[in-house]
């Protein structure tokens, strides 16, 4: 692949571009050249969609002074950074809520670089090896929930998958509460306030779990393996290879956020309906590059300016587009979604706190949630305020293109036809 350019000083005033603009400029042309997987080829037409014709929208318009707009329909795909902020703020809100009134940690389990060329080779190697990351992640925290507390542990796990330079970086980031609930229910046993579970041995115990699930997949066929591990077939250099990964510690992280755990809900929100790289980090694209900004945390945490080759960009991001219907975020333990509201509500009274409010129902469309969140009523006239008036219009079709695929959401269909 080209080298990236790098510019140590990020300067102020250069153009900005959005991701759907260098999808529709050199989308297609990286379609063409490369084999996409079918979740891969829908994100990119999607994304390069998005709130255009292609997906139908309404023409509005106010009678009273005359004013006139178009607005087009989202795509909502997951990977499209223009449709996942209602989902974001709906998330951290529902997260909140159940907040106990106990220290909260923030854990990180990363898994090693060596395995990315097994885990990208292709979609059922990326649901396997993933699945087996948050299956051995949350058994060793709730395996240390028991040994070292004595009950059962909660925690909620969110998928990242990608560094600031959108490299593949495959890591859970986890919120911990700090303590159980007893085998009967009947206490709470409070855990430490600077202090989780030690480091060193939750490295140990996530990466003999991990491997011995990847030793299980290699040895049943449940990977398919590229050229170059083609190896790991057979029993011997198997073996061999397993061993690299159980002679040096696996990177885990566990540290009480020092702002509280509502900020560290917040810090979370930003990866459960986010993508690799939104548009406020996109700078220029323009003559086959693009330039985004980038934190570095070698230096740092200095923003930089990077380019890359768009082909070079499309590749990066698209190789963080999730197989279809997999679950990023995960809750274990006390905060297993089944029976939760019951679990916590019991943990607060065993904690001496309060009941939490049910709040309030969440909007249940994006014109009642810009009302509720930003106060603009996108039902009245921005020039006079009077009612507007809408009519649907027909769904464009784009000329046929290497991403050109079946339009994502069926009913766009009905409204052709009605």
């Amino acid at each position: 692949m080209p080298a990236a350019a790098h510019v140590h000083a990020a300067p102020a005033g250069q153009p900005s571009c959005e991701l759907a603009e260098i999808f529709q400029r050199y989308g297609a042309a990286y379609a063409a050249a490369h084999r996409l997987r079918p979740a891969q080829r829908q994100a990119a037409w999607a994304i390069a969609h998005c709130r255009t014709a292609a997906l139908g929208g309404q023409r509005e318009w106010c009678a009273e002074c005359g004013f006139e707009r178009f607005t087009y329909h989202s795509c909502r795909n997951r990977h499209c950074p223009k449709c996942q902020r209602r989902a974001t703020a709906a998330w951290v809100a529902a997260r909140r809520e159940e907040l106990l009134p106990v220290p909260y940690f923030h854990v990180v389990f990363t898994l090693p670089h060596q395995l990315h060329a097994l885990l990208l080779w292709n979609e059922p190697n990326q649901r396997g090896l993933l699945d087996l990351l948050f299956a051995a992640t949350s058994q060793t925290l709730l395996q240390f929930g028991r040994r070292e507390l004595g009950g059962q542990l909660g925690c909620t796990l969110v998928l990242h998958t990608w560094d600031q330079r959108l490299r593949p970086h495959f890591h859970l980031h986890g919120l911990v509460p700090s303590g159980a609930l007893s085998p009967d229910r009947a206490r709470w046993i409070a855990g430490g306030r600077k202090f989780l579970f030690p480091v060193a041995a939750l490295s140990a115990v996530f990466r003999a779990k991990y491997l011995a699930g990847l030793e299980r997949l290699l040895e049943t066929g449940g990977l398919d393996l590229p050229l170059a591990l083609a190896h790991l077939a057979l029993p011997g250099p198997r073996r061999a290879w397993l061993r690299r990964f159980r002679r040096k510690p696996w990177v885990v992280y566990a540290k009480r956020p020092f702002a509280g755990p509502k900020k560290l809900v917040d810090y979370l929100g930003r990866y459960t309906h986010r993508v690799a790289i939104g548009n406020e980090r996109l700078v220029r694209c323009a003559d086959g590059q693009v330039t985004y900004r980038y934190r570095d945390r070698r230096d740092g945490d200095r923003v930089k300016l990077d380019v890359l080759p768009a082909a070079e960009f499309l590749r990066r991001f698209l190789q963080h587009v999730l197989p279809p219907r997999f679950q990023r975020v995960r809750h274990y333990g006390l905060l297993a979604n089944r029976g939760k509201r019951g679990r916590l509500a019991h943990c607060r009274r065993l904690l001496g706190a309060r009941p939490r409010p049910r709040a309030a129902a969440s909007p249940a469309t994006a014109v009642e949630w810009l009302r509720q969140v930003l106060g603009l009523d996108l039902t009245r006239c921005p020039q006079c305020g009077g009612p507007l008036s809408r009519e649907r219009l027909l769904v464009w079709r784009p000329p046929p293109t290497p991403l050109a695929s079946p339009p994502p959401y069926p009913e766009f269909e009905a409204w052709n036809t009605s």
